[in-house]
């Protein structure tokens, strides 16, 4: 059984210490590719210093997190924009918008997110795209986007099963799932029957967000596996399957 965990900051303080240890944890329960978002310019570094050590595991995305857009965003994006032309990278992400932790920033978060938009079309590129408590605003942007070129995931999935058709029959992304889906509040135990299964990808956005039962502890790839097994306990399949068409969509969409 083969896992991609498309959505993992392992390259932050919490893993210093025991990294090593974090991968060969996900390569003994079937994790095969784990994918790096990055975050803003203090990232850069650790992520690519361990894309080089694992080449064959981590794969580095290149972008400016929402959270991270402030009055120095252009400059931050001219970094971005550099690093896209020097080396290829898998995806521009984490990008997006987020009216959860700042609402003032809005504005500037629309023109950083039409700019990493434009770099995404130059360099061809999907998008992985941060939208908390901001779906319908950040699938207006991309409505907004007249080339209809634009391809990516949105991660961390938590809409209702309309914004999950929008997402993927109109605009044709994808949608990461996480562990979220396996808490029992979150209301995605609804949802994800309703998704249309070519477009699912599994994440774990470590280290956030773990799933149950490791819910409140530090998350890592290898709990990847939980999130699968929730899925086919909700769709009604094996785990196998589910690792399958998953990993056959973030293949699709990362690395063809």
């Amino acid at each position: 059984m083969t896992l991609i965990d498309t959505h993992a900051h392992i390259y932050l303080k919490e893993f210093k210490e025991d990294i090593h240890q974090v991968i060969d944890r996900a390569l003994e329960k079937g994790v095969t590719k784990i994918l790096l978002p990055n975050i803003d310019r203090t990232t850069i570094e650790d992520m690519l210093s361990l894309e080089e050590h694992y080449p064959d595991v981590c794969h580095a995305m290149m972008g400016l997190h929402p959270c991270s857009v402030k009055e120095d965003f252009e400059h931050q994006l001219y970094e971005v924009e550099s690093w896209l032309s020097k080396r290829k990278f898998i995806a521009l992400g984490e990008m997006g918008t987020d009216l959860y932790w700042d609402k003032t920033t809005w504005d500037i978060q629309k023109e950083a997110f039409k700019i990493q938009c434009d770099l995404a079309k130059r360099h061809e590129l999907p998008l992985v795209i941060h939208c908390r408590e901001s779906i319908d605003e950040t699938i207006t942007l991309l409505k907004n986007d007249e080339s209809h070129s634009l391809t990516g995931v949105f991660h961390c999935f938590t809409g209702t099963p309309e914004q999950g058709k929008t997402i993927t029959e109109e605009l044709k992304f994808y949608l990461g799932l996480g562990g979220v889906t396996t808490f029992k509040n979150s209301g995605l135990d609804l949802v994800v029957p309703h998704l249309n299964r070519d477009k699912l990808v599994l994440e774990t956005d470590s280290p956030y967000l773990s799933p149950v039962p490791e819910r409140g502890k530090r998350n890592e790839p290898y709990k990847v596996k939980f999130v699968a097994d929730k899925l086919a306990t909700l769709l009604n399949l094996s785990v196998e399957e589910v690792a399958s068409f998953t990993s056959d969509n973030a293949n699709r969409l990362f690395f063809e």
